[in-house]
């Protein structure tokens, strides 16, 4: 087999990006890493769901109150056991866990990071085929080195993440993933079992097309959204349109789409729900940490997201995130 060196797996970049800072201790190389095995791990067992014990329901419920998917169990397992056996986390938070849940050992207590994630997003779709995803973020340690990190670690406001990012279990598997610098996506070659290079530098195109909302909340949305969702719809070629309605009820592949393609995704609040249904802390701010990179926006209809101080671990709030023109033009309807 040919291998095409020109092509950096996500090991290489990971270690080429950290020659670009002397001072590097390469602990976030590594722990990028290890959530690239992770996932590897987990896209072999979501490409054969269906032939083993391990579809369908958990019978249980997470924090959140909502059905557990074995999927979403073996998920949450495989990311925090590679985190935990691996160098550089000194602990991590999950949408299946009540509570941090902080690696107290002498190697753990001296990294520098810790991790949050959302282990199998969508995992709704996963009896039906349609794409999931993970999504993560990571932060620098506000706690004192040497000793377990804290409940501060991780109730911190979104623009101190250091990198976030997602993978997508789909028609490919990716591995998307934002540092400050900028934001690259890695397909995984089945042939060999790397991510490689596939999307360097992405960049959100600043005018999009598509929408991203559940209708069926139409009449529960407060009327600023209702009007926005009518003008999407109303629009023709004389005011930009006409814009295209895509939602497929996985956030991850919906905003994925948008990201690559220029659009606009909304999960806003309700009636019976005002402060939304995402997590902001292991789903929104990553999200817009890699939006922003990448040139595009994301709020909550009043403020940026990641300048939201988080409260608590399972924080809910409103999400609008996408193209910048798309999203100064929803301010517009939000803020009358």
């Amino acid at each position: 087999m040919l291998i095409n060196r020109n092509v950096l797996t996500l090991d290489e970049f990971t270690i080429q990006e950290m020659r670009a800072f002397p001072s590097a201790t390469g602990e976030l190389s590594s722990l990028l890493r290890d959530l690239g095995l992770a996932a590897k791990r987990v896209n072999v067992e979501v490409n054969k769901a269906g032939l083993v014990d391990i579809l369908g329901d958990f019978g249980t419920t997470n924090v959140q109150g909502e059905e557990v998917k074995k999927l979403d169990i073996y998920a949450n397992n495989q990311f925090m056991g590679v985190l935990k056996h691996g160098i550089s986390c000194a602990g991590i938070a999950s949408e299946e866990l009540d509570d941090i849940v902080i690696f107290d050992d002498e190697v753990s207590n001296n990294s520098k990071y810790i991790c949050m994630f959302d282990p199998l997003d969508g995992s709704g779709n996963i009896d039906v085929g349609i794409s999931i995803g993970t999504i993560f973020c990571i932060y620098k340690r506000v706690s004192e080195l040497g000793k377990p990190c804290t409940a501060a670690d991780f109730l911190q406001p979104g623009n101190r993440q250091v990198a976030a990012g997602y993978v997508i279990y789909g028609s490919s598997t990716m591995f998307v993933y934002a540092t400050k610098r900028s934001v690259n996506g890695f397909t995984l070659d089945q042939a060999v079992g790397e991510f490689s290079l596939s999307h360097p530098d992405i960049k959100c195109p600043t005018d999009g097309k598509i929408y991203s909302v559940n209708h069926g909340n139409f009449f529960r949305y407060e009327e600023n959204v209702r009007n926005y969702i009518n003008t999407c719809q109303r629009k023709d070629k004389t005011n930009g349109g006409p814009y295209t309605q895509r939602y497929i009820g996985s956030m991850v592949a919906d905003v994925h789409r948008n990201l690559i393609k220029g659009g606009i995704f909304a999960y806003p609040g309700t009636i019976d729900r005002p402060k939304g249904k995402l997590r902001l802390l292991y789903e929104c701010n990553p999200f817009a940490f890699i939006t922003e990179i990448a040139g595009g926006r994301a709020t909550d209809g009043k403020q940026r997201i990641l300048d939201i101080q988080p409260t608590e671990l399972h924080q809910r709030t409103p999400f609008f995130v996408g193209s910048k023109n798309m999203m100064d033009e929803l301010d517009t309807f939000i803020r009358k």
